[in-house]
């Protein structure tokens, strides 16, 4: 045990519940694939050829999650926050440079999480070629259920969807992802030695949105679970 003395009290280790379990899930990382359904990243204006193309990422402050159920202040800075309903991949196990065939050794399980977004910062930052963490980094922007184990399962064919104040935004089938799960782990470790514990928030279908005070959001993903969050006042 360390016996190291801090100023001030570290920040509570980030974690998730387990279905079926009293243990929870420690966070590592919180990785996000950008533009990774066809109909969201036309949505965007920025259309994708995955011939042409590789997957890229973004990451997230395991600081900035927030668990199902929650209500959370309207952010800051921006005047056009934005859902995205996205599956949430929890990897189990280390890789690095690990080909797609192998990749589903990695997977513990998964999730429903909702990537908020200060779409209005997001843009000005693509715009002038500068990073996204001001449209992305979110206190309380990274919003994910309970994890559901599925040891070496490989999601290919499931419904998600999005529902704001009863209201359906987003409906699509994770079958649409450009990128697969197998080749985003695949990818993803070539850059990274994935370790326990990091989140993969795989994309969002099209359909997204803004919020504002007082809706209530709640998410879904077949054979996985639901997400709800509450947007409260600006803090």
């Amino acid at each position: 045990m360390s016996d190291a003395q801090y100023l001030w009290n570290p920040p509570p280790v980030a974690s998730l519940p387990v279905r079926g379990s009293t243990q929870r899930l420690p966070i590592n990382r919180i990785f996000c694939v950008g533009r990774n359904y066809h109909a969201h990243a036309v949505e965007m204006g920025r259309p994708v050829d995955k011939a042409a193309e590789r997957a890229f990422y973004f990451t997230k402050s395991p600081q900035t999650l927030v668990h199902s159920g929650a209500t959370v202040a309207y952010p800051p800075q921006t005047k056009d926050y934005h859902y995205e309903m996205e599956l949430v991949l929890v990897i189990g196990r280390e890789g690095f440079e690990v080909p797609a065939e192998k990749a589903h050794e990695l997977i513990y399980g998964y999730a429903c999480g909702l990537d908020m977004t200060r779409r209005d910062l997001q843009l000005i930052a693509r715009e002038k070629g500068r990073p996204w963490d001001l449209g992305k980094d979110i206190e309380e922007g990274s919003v994910c259920s309970e994890v559901v184990p599925m040891p070496g399962h490989v999601i290919e064919q499931a419904e998600i969807a999005l529902e704001v104040n009863g209201q359906t935004r987003q409906r699509s089938d994770v079958s649409k992802l450009i990128w697969n799960i197998r080749e985003i782990i695949a990818d993803l470790s070539l850059y990274y030695h994935l370790q326990p514990g990091d989140l993969i928030y795989t994309g969002t279908p099209e359909g997204v949105g803004a919020v504002v005070t007082g809706d209530r959001l709640e998410g879904h993903v077949e054979g996985v679970g639901h997400v709800t969050l509450t947007i409260g006042a600006a803090a």
